[in-house]
């Protein structure tokens, strides 16, 4: 099969775990590839994600590499066969390929969170208020490319169907007036809107708390359908930088339950809101 033009994030992530494995095992890939009957570059191509890994292949690698792990195994072979082509594919070369990984990375996940200081979440976005955040980039984007940005932001709240998400938001982004005053207060109300739903609660860290120094703590945190499989995305100079590792999924485990411990409880931040709605 002809090699992969650019591999998505969540194929990355299956060769970055096999890869994993057999550093655990403490072999290189010449003698993984003939443990499997094929080349150390076909090794290699799998797990920079250039290629696929059949099933049946994964699993012989993964009793090669002693993996007793048989949840992650099961959860890394649904990576490999899963065949889903979601919305988001309707993008493909026409956005960057980042807003297509967040988008897969959301649909995928088991549970959502995400944290907010200078902007709302963009799956909790209005349609005034994203085109406003994108209207202001610079360079000006094309009139073509910014609305389809605007309707890929809008077709990302899917995955607020049924996720479990939470979000944690800073009083500074829900002041900010990214657009005019009605589509401010519009946006405040569509916040009240969907923290209704059963599976999304919305939070707020009030701009007079004190002690509190987290502002850089902002990230979406996806839940992988093991632990080991959670991804955290987060904002960086060249756009979305995907992480992965152990140490640092445990780093912001642990920085989300310190913002959370910060917030106020999900009442709490619908009044503040409704205070805030006011103002407008």
């Amino acid at each position: 099969m002809p090699l992969r033009r650019e591999p998505t994030e969540r194929q990355k992530r299956l060769g970055t775990e096999l890869r994993r494995m057999r550093d655990t095992a403490g072999l290189k890939a010449r003698e993984a590839g003939e443990l499997l009957g094929v080349s150390s570059v076909q090794i290699s191509q799998i797990e920079i994600a250039l290629a696929g890994v059949s099933e049946a292949r994964l699993r012989r690698l993964a009793g090669h590499y002693m993996c007793t792990d048989e949840d992650l195994i099961d959860a890394l072979v649904r990576l490999a066969t899963d065949r889903t082509r979601g919305w988001w594919e309707e993008y493909r070369w026409l956005l960057p390929a980042p807003f297509l990984d967040l988008a897969e990375l959301e649909h995928h996940a088991t549970f959502l969170r995400e944290v907010g200081f200078l902007f709302v979440p963009g799956p909790l976005q209005t349609e005034d208020y994203a085109r406003a955040v994108f209207s202001y980039r610079v360079p000006e984007l094309p009139p073509k490319e910014l609305e389809l940005r605007v309707q890929h932001r809008m077709r990302r709240k899917e995955c607020l169907r049924e996720t479990p998400y939470e979000a944690i938001v800073h009083e500074a982004a829900l002041r900010i007036m990214v657009s005019d005053r009605a589509a401010s207060r519009a946006q405040l109300d569509h916040l009240l809107h969907l923290a209704d739903a059963d599976n999304i609660t919305v939070r707020v860290i009030p701009l007079d708390l004190e002690g509190f120094a987290g502002a850089a703590s902002a990230m979406v945190y996806a839940g992988g359908t093991v632990p080991r499989l959670d991804t955290v995305a987060r904002d960086a100079p060249h756009g979305t930088a995907f992480i992965d590792s152990e140490d640092q999924l445990s780093a912001f485990r642990t920085l989300f339950r310190k913002v959370e411990d910060a917030s106020l409880d999900p009442d709490q931040s619908r009044d503040f809101i409704h205070r805030l709605t006011r103002e407008r």
